[in-house]
């Protein structure tokens, strides 16, 4: 199966029928604590630095492959579908086969020349949210699963 562009209402119509369906948001740390689609879990697929700008998580494919079998289907969410799009192409990769990609993510699709949003985002879909970071939800949990 090919990575699907859905929507967010389509992410959550997906969820709903399939509970085994997980919800993985590649934001970084900082913007899943401050507020994620109800159910996610977050690995990031890139870091916020110090600095301010993002770097890549060298451990991402591990701690998926830690934490998430390869039958599962995913449906993979950034802020507005482009981290996500890049995940679901490296889970792709790896031998995940049922990959959603949310576009539009959390935040919204924005146009390149207008900044317009073109695609609501999960937040403005009205879809529910969340800011659960407890053990098997936060980075640092499922990390530590992965023994690194």
């Amino acid at each position: 199966m090919p990575i699907e562009d859905i929507t967010p209402v389509e992410a959550k119509k997906i969820l709903d029928d399939e509970p085994e369906t997980i919800y993985l948001d590649v934001r970084s740390i900082p913007e899943f604590e401050q507020e994620h689609p109800e159910g996610a879990i977050n690995i990031p697929i890139l870091h916020k630095e110090a600095s301010g700008s993002m770097a890549p998580n060298p451990d991402f494919l591990e701690v998926v492959q830690a934490n998430i079998p390869e039958g599962k289907t995913l449906v993979v969410g950034c802020l507005r579908g482009g981290r996500s799009l890049n995940a679901c192409h490296m889970l792709s990769e790896v031998g995940f086969e049922k990959l959603y990609n949310v576009k539009g993510g959390f935040g919204g699709a924005l146009d390149p020349r207008t900044g317009q949003i073109t695609q609501a985002g999960w937040k403005d879909s009205g879809l529910p949210t969340s800011q659960d970071c407890s053990e098997g939800v936060s980075y640092e949990s499922l990390r530590a699963k992965s023994e690194l």
